[in-house]
């Protein structure tokens, strides 16, 4: 199995379980990336960093990477200065049947046209956004023809790079220069023909929702091609990282995406407490699990209830959002938060679950599940529901995995990829979950796995309350040193989140990058969507639900 000699080569990272990582030569990068492709691997993430870029092999152990003492000076005095690296390495993360393999690549030292990494794309057809993504901020090229900004859109100039050095901070140019590229001069592919038309949708929305743009080409009502815009809740997430110390970090990646998390907090602290050779209490890791299935519950909950309303069918938008609400008023009572923004904290918890809390959790969730179920049976036997669901914005298995979709989108079409069950970390060895998976692609798949999956992350609250380990919910976390390295990766009720982190001198963040599988989900939608009618759209795009603020960071 080719894949399997980089996996030997390569060494072990701290954080998730079945991580390891190697530095590699331009000409190995595309072998070994090629080599994934071909095992059914697939591209986690992309991205740069200012670190030495001298793996060798791999990275060591949660100690400083080779070479970490040797420019250790020259990083302090950067701190000092208030100023970041130039990004020297290239990142790519893959999931494998061995596990997650890191690859580092030296970043191209001359900077223009003509110098540029390999890029991934033929490959990985995800892999052309996180490039154009890295480049945005990073200012490291590919090679992917694709040159078009993804995050800039007017906010800074194109010759500026947030995650660069001080050469590019102080390039900042003109009001002028800023706006050299308007909103509408993104250059959208075009459809031409007989009878073919435009339609904008976003990024403003009728509703309460967050920003992003859709340009429909169709003929009468029925689309011939769908493009995305996003970008538009970009909040320079990663370089506010570099501000923060590493036992500060959790509470920003809670707030990548605020439906998620628990996923994403608890992905850094999964990370951070590998580096640091931390072992998080039985009971720490218990309610962990518990916050991350109640979170799993909650957006299950408010999807159905929005995809009925979607499906003209509003009694089940009612019903879903009372139960939701009954369950966050459970939630914010037995945790002091409605949304566990702060309840992962480095070294476990921020609070204990009570015996109230635990009695109220246990009949909370029996209700849902109850309420749940004979909800679906509704679902299931009204005609005008099941017009709406089945057969609509169908993404085959043999696409999904062309493109890479991960998490629930990925699983309704014939993806059977759970963290949880695959690479299973404390306590899901030994919760075992049942992993859902469909094959059918549409609409109505998507929502079947949310039933499903509703109805077993109420089994598992109910196994993790009845058998909560005894002892601390808590230990205590020492920032490992500078140049320490570690991966976080949780599945959570969209996809797995993950989290790159990197310690930097004196217990600050030298650089934390994160990720959100809806990514690689997004450019799915362009695809189901096309056959179908316009009116169709809200739905397919509800069905997928991903995330704006998680993808644009």
């Amino acid at each position: 199995m080719p894949v399997r000699k980089w996996w030997e080569r390569a060494r072990d990272v701290p954080g998730a379980p079945s991580v390891r990582g190697i530095g590699v030569t331009a000409e190995e990068w595309t072998l070994a990336s090629s080599d994934v492709a071909a095992a059914g691997g697939r591209l986690l993430s992309m991205w740069a960093s200012g670190d030495d870029g001298a793996w060798d092999e791999g990275p060591r152990g949660g100690g400083a990477r080779d070479g970490s003492a040797r420019d250790g000076r020259a990083r302090n005095d950067e701190a000092a200065r208030g100023a970041r690296p130039e990004p020297v390495a290239v990142y790519a993360a893959f999931l494998t049947d061995l596990g997650v393999l890191v690859l580092e690549l030296p970043a191209p030292r001359r900077r223009g046209e003509d110098a540029a990494y390999p890029g991934l794309e033929d490959a990985f057809l995800a892999a052309s956004r996180m490039q154009r993504t890295l480049f945005d901020l990073s200012g490291v090229r590919s090679s992917d023809p694709d040159r078009r900004p993804w995050l800039r859109h007017s906010a800074w100039p194109e010759d500026f790079h947030p995650l660069a050095g001080a050469a590019s901070a102080a390039a900042g140019g003109s009001q002028g220069e800023r706006e050299s590229e308007s909103e509408g001069g993104y250059s959208f592919v075009r459809v031409e023909g007989e009878g073919v038309h435009e339609i904008a949708v976003g990024p403003v929305h009728a509703g309460t929702i967050e920003p992003g743009h859709f340009r429909l080409s169709v003929v009468g009502e029925k689309v011939l091609r769908l493009e995305e815009r996003l970008g538009y809740t970009h909040k320079g997430i990663e370089r506010r990282f570099t501000e923060l110390r590493l036992l500060d970090g959790h509470r920003l990646a809670a707030r990548i995406s605020g439906d998620s998390a628990v996923a994403f907090s608890w992905a850094y602290c999964q990370a951070l407490e590998g580096m640091a050779g931390c072992v998080i209490p039985p009971r720490a890791a218990a309610i962990r699990a518990l916050l991350l299935e109640l979170e799993r519950i909650a957006n299950h909950l408010g999807d159905l209830g929005a995809l009925g309303n979607d499906a003209g069918f509003a009694f089940g938008l009612a019903q879903f959002s009372r139960i939701k609400e009954e369950l966050l008023r459970t939630v914010a009572d037995a945790f002091g938060q409605r949304y566990l923004l702060d309840a992962v904290v480095p070294g476990g918890a921020r609070v204990d679950v009570s015996p109230h809390a635990e009695r109220a959790l246990l009949a909370r969730v029996a209700s849902v599940a109850g309420e749940a179920a004979e909800l679906r049976g509704i679902y299931d036997d009204h005609a005008g529901v099941r017009d709406r669901f089945t057969g609509t914005g169908v993404l085959t298995p043999a696409l999904a995995a062309r493109l890479g979709v991960l998490g629930l989108a990925g699983r309704a079409s014939g993806q059977p990829v759970d963290a949880r069950i695959d690479r299973p970390w404390p306590p899901y060895d030994e919760l075992t979950p049942r992993k859902i998976v469909r094959s059918e692609g549409d609409v109505a798949a998507r929502v079947a796995v949310r039933f499903e999956e509703l109805e077993e992350s109420c089994r598992l609250v109910r196994r993790i309350l009845t058998a909560l380990p005894p002892g601390p919910y808590a230990t205590q976390v020492e920032a490992p040193g500078a140049g320490a390295f570690g991966v976080g990766l949780i599945e959570g009720w969209r996809g797995p989140a993950l989290i790159a982190l990197e310690a930097g001198p004196d217990g600050g963040i030298r650089r934390c990058h994160p990720h959100d599988s809806s990514v690689q989900a997004w450019p799915a939608i362009e695809h189901a969507i096309l056959g179908n009618l316009v009116p169709d759209f809200p739905l397919i795009n509800k069905s997928f639900n991903l995330a704006y603020s998680g993808a644009d960071l």
